[in-house]
């Protein structure tokens, strides 16, 4: 049964598909200026489905484009997650003309082997395209890389090693990931594995995606692994090692098995991260904005699911060991933004942003920079008794998202709670950033070291905001900005 529409939960700046059901992004390419992003789909229901690549671009990271559908099951299975490389020197030799193929690497998922009581499900295989990425044609050579009897087996991650001459295949293998070679994306060779030892009995691990980032005059190799259920508050999550790779083998720079898990974004909305590569050393990051606890339930239609604001990733210093930082990535803040005027702050009692809030259609930026034991607790709230809270609670030391009575949680016994995040410096002041939008709050704190993604189903849009201090914390400055550019066309390009 077809829910009712809800334009009004519509994002603004969030990729949403025009319509259906969408989960994973897959195959990030940028290419003339251009970011694609092809993802899960199920183009004919609101729930998961027969999985299919959709696709969308974008110049700007916050207004996207979407197209045609890019791969379609086939006598192979389902099209389930991977990635995409543009082959620049025809290593796979597909490519014809002078033409660089796009290869997309992926999953072939074996539904009716898997309703057989089969292991042997899933495989990886190829597709190419000559025309950046508008048409694709089904490698004749499929599977490229056979299940060697793993029933999870899936969400290959390839990039380029330069001084191995080498693809590099990051591949999930249920409790752990491995690593293959290749030199032309059809023989492929198992390197290594990591991190048996580290699973969580119950969880599967998927989505993994390696690469290099700058470190103290170096590189340092960032592994990203997606887990479900394990999340860090209840569900799916994402978290990060970082370590030595010496193009066969990673090394943590964490060797105990015991250490405690870090995670790219405590929020309870951030699954299936992975990254584009764009020029340099850039990594840009964009997740799945939801949660598999409630992920098929959430009441939106015609579409179900929205992606994460991209952000750039960086390393910081925390106890001795590089910690992956996130921030809004840099296209996101250069355009599109209306600066609001900031009241000011009164001698006692709450800091009233209605106005602020209310001009912003709900779709607001807050930056904050607290002095002192910094405390705050933001609170939106709406005629029918809604609220949503979040802020910084000085006692535990912790970040939190109240989402209990923000609003519609009857979808999901799951849904509704109270989440929290460690703060990982502890030094004057707080820096905080949130950004807003019609059902999702993102949450950056001292220089991305702490992330927090949430998703909440207001009944009425929220009408009231105030911002609230302890401990003697005072504003030290105040920005406020809207959105002020169009919301996203919501059709497909011809």
């Amino acid at each position: 049964m077809h829910d009712i529409d809800t334009p009004q939960y519509r994002p603004a700046y969030h990729f949403t598909p025009a319509a259906h059901w969408m989960n994973d992004p897959n195959g990030l390419l940028f290419h003339d200026g251009i970011y694609h992003l092809f993802f899960q789909h199920h183009p004919q229901g609101l729930n998961w489905g027969p999985m299919h690549w959709g696709h969308a671009t974008s110049r700007d990271l916050l207004s996207w484009q979407e197209h045609a559908i890019a791969l379609a099951p086939d006598a192979l299975g389902m099209i389930f997650s991977g990635s995409a490389v543009i082959d620049r020197d025809n290593t796979c030799g597909l490519g014809r003309d002078g033409i660089a193929p796009w290869v997309a690497v992926f999953t072939h998922h074996d539904d009716e082997a898997a309703r057989r009581g089969s292991e042997r499900i899933e495989s990886q295989s190829l597709a190419i395209s000559l025309d950046q990425g508008r048409s694709w044609r089904k490698h004749a050579g499929n599977p490229v890389l056979p299940n060697p009897g793993l029933r999870d087996f899936r969400d290959p991650k390839v990039i380029w090693l330069e001084g191995r001459s080498r693809w590099l295949m990051s591949l999930a293998a249920h409790d752990h990931v491995r690593f293959y070679s290749s030199p032309d994306l059809q023989q492929w060779t198992l390197e290594s594995e990591f991190g048996r030892e580290r699973a969580v009995p119950g969880t599967v691990w998927e989505c993994p995606d390696l690469f290099p980032l700058p470190w103290q005059g170096g590189t340092r190799w960032v592994l990203l692994v997606s887990v479900v259920p394990g999340g860090p508050n209840g569900g799916s999550g994402t978290m990060f090692f970082t370590g030595e790779f010496d193009g066969c083998r990673f090394v943590p720079d964490d060797v105990s098995v015991r250490a405690p898990i870090r995670w790219l974004d405590h929020g309870p909305d951030h699954y299936a991260g992975v990254t584009w590569s764009t020029s340099g050393t850039r990594r840009t990051l964009i997740g799945w904005m939801s949660n598999w606890d409630y992920a098929k339930s959430v009441p939106t239609s015609p579409w179900r699911s929205a992606m994460t604001m991209p952000r750039d990733l960086s390393l910081r210093e925390v106890d001795g060991l590089p910690w992956l930082a996130s921030a809004p990535a840099q296209e996101t803040l250069r355009q599109g933004w209306q600066a609001l005027a900031a009241p000011a702050a009164p001698a006692a009692g709450p800091i009233d942003l209605s106005a602020a809030w209310c001009r912003a259609a709900g779709r607001l930026t807050l930056a904050l920079h607290l002095q002192g034991a910094a405390g705050f607790e933001l609170v939106l709230g709406n005629a029918v008794g809604d609220e949503l809270r979040l802020g910084f609670d000085t006692a535990p030391g912790e970040y939190f998202v109240d989402r209990r009575h923000a609003g519609r949680n009857d979808f999901s016994d799951r849904f509704a709670g109270r989440h929290v995040a460690p703060r990982l410096v502890q030094r004057e002041g707080a820096e905080v950033q949130l950004y807003f939008d019609a059902t999702s709050m993102e949450l950056f704190a001292d220089g991305g070291l702490t992330t927090m993604t949430s998703l909440f189903f207001p009944r009425e849009p929220y009408t009231r905001a105030a911002l609230h201090l302890s401990n003697g914390a005072r504003v030290h400055s105040l920005l406020l900005s809207a959105w002020a550019g169009a919301a996203q066309a919501q059709r497909r390009a011809a």
